[in-house]
């Protein structure tokens, strides 16, 4: 089908585990990403950027259909053969994104669950090659013993095609993802494109291939991110090739923060509080890349508060297409992003984990977290060479209010300070709470929906 007037293609690349401070633009060191930043010095890059969930299934789920993850049921990593998935009932990017005549391909990491029902092809897209879960769920995985992981295939569409058997296989899966990425858009260059790139790193087990082993000062996980930064490379390159620049949206951001306890296979918060896994920051906020030229603008940062989950509805909008009819939560910040930097799209934000449970919420610059248990790195010692240290999932946190724009590593309560802002956010607190529930207060909420469950 030929474009309409004004339907951009959209490149989504989302990355694995990787945290604020991994890429140079943002402050990583012992490498360069210089794709990356020609990328931020066409486009703008985000300071301000939030994960739905810190954890790979939710935040995905959260990306592709707008959605909180727990407003859809969705929650945590999901394992190979978990008998919950995405509904077919909640509606997709790339299927509002059809809808408009738009062509769809994913390759890379899915995770949304691996039953047949669940995967990519029943929810919009046209072609998938990729894995349909994390890497390290697998039988070379430390707790293989434990969690008796079978066999990780790679799948062609609803078939399994290859085995993932080894670090070997693993360092080929970067290389090609991405060459299916570039004849992706050959392929379709004369027609509007989605096109998904969920690459399964920099998460572990780390896998360079032989031709970036060693080519960082930062060890393995260096490498891993040269090449990461290579593939977006190939892509923008592939698209000013076919004449495509100027009407194609390239969008690059994470999953969540840095796995911590894998120490030199782990990234960086960029000095945020914790990370994956957490309702930090460490955890939640990740960089955040936008280039489309003529319309986004170049060499510019935002520090306007957004989210994965207004990615959905702000891509609807470029390209014409209706948004879901169940309801979402995410924004639409076309305007910002074209350069009104007036508008502020986004004023609150709920920070969920575990199953359903409000560990925090946002307004502007004020942060309030409620008293709860949950996953600590700091005083542990990470572990080396891919094997992980210690992350207790039981630690106890207080309540505290923090003030982000004078304490981003969210090391100063100030709520007896603040009480009138306590109670704002509280009052925050408890329409989430009505709205999603909230499992540390024992709530239920009016307007949760059921994940998928697997056929029998």
């Amino acid at each position: 089908m030929s474009k309409k007037p004004n339907q951009p293609n959209v490149i989504l690349f989302f990355m694995d585990d990787m945290g604020y401070g991994d890429l140079s633009s943002y402050g990583a060191l012992g490498y360069q990403t210089p794709n990356l930043d020609r990328m931020a010095a066409e486009g703008t890059r985000f300071t301000n950027f939030l994960v739905a969930q810190a954890v790979c299934s939710a935040s995905r789920a959260a990306l592709l259909t707008g959605c909180y993850p727990n407003r859809i049921g969705l929650y945590g990593a999901l394992g190979p053969n978990s008998p919950i998935g995405i509904n077919t009932n909640e509606e997709t990017i790339p299927e509002l994104l059809k809808e408009q005549g738009y062509a769809t391909g994913i390759f890379g990491k899915w995770h949304l669950g691996n039953q047949p029902q669940f995967l990519p092809l029943q929810h919009g897209f046209d072609e998938y090659y990729g894995v349909p879960y994390s890497h390290d769920m697998w039988p070379l995985h430390p707790a293989q013993a434990r969690a008796n992981y079978p066999t990780l295939h790679l799948i062609e569409g609803n078939k399994p095609v290859k085995p993932v058997n080894t670090l070997e296989d693993a360092s080929e899966l970067t290389a090609t993802f991405t060459h299916k990425a570039v004849q992706f858009i050959r392929n379709h260059k004369k027609s509007p494109f989605f096109l998904y790139i969920p690459h399964p790193l920099p998460h572990v087990p780390l896998a360079a291939s032989p031709r970036f082993r060693g080519k960082s000062s930062r060890g393995l996980f260096g490498d891993v991110m040269m090449e990461l930064d290579w593939s977006v490379g190939q892509i923008l390159d592939e698209v000013k090739k076919q004449g495509l620049d100027k009407n194609t949206i390239v969008i690059f951001t994470s999953d969540n923060g840095p796995w911590l306890n894998y120490g030199d296979h782990a990234g960086s918060s960029g000095g945020f509080r914790e990370g994956k896994g957490t309702s930090f920051d460490g955890g939640h906020r990740v960089p955040c890349i936008i280039r489309w030229p003529g319309e986004v603008p170049a060499g510019r940062v935002s520090n306007k508060l957004l989210s994965t989950i207004d990615i959905l509805p702000t891509i609807v909008s470029l390209s014409g297409a209706r948004l879901p009819k169940q309801k979402i939560d995410g924004v639409d910040f076309k305007a910002l992003l074209k350069g009104d930097d007036s508008v502020t799209p986004r004023e609150k934000f709920y920070y969920y984990y575990r199953r359903n449970s409000l560990e925090a919420v946002r307004k502007g610059d004020w942060k309030l977290v409620f008293a709860h248990e949950g996953r600590s790195y700091e005083g542990q010692r990470p572990g080396t060479d891919g094997l992980p240290g210690p992350a207790p999932e039981n630690h106890p946190f207080p309540m505290a209010l923090y003030n982000l724009s004078r304490d981003p590593g969210e090391r100063y309560d100030v709520k007896d300070l603040h009480p009138a802002v306590v109670a704002e956010l509280q009052k925050i607190a408890e329409e989430a709470r009505d709205d999603l529930g909230d499992d540390i207060t024992k709530r239920s909420g009016s307007n949760v929906r059921e994940s998928g469950v697997a056929s029998k």
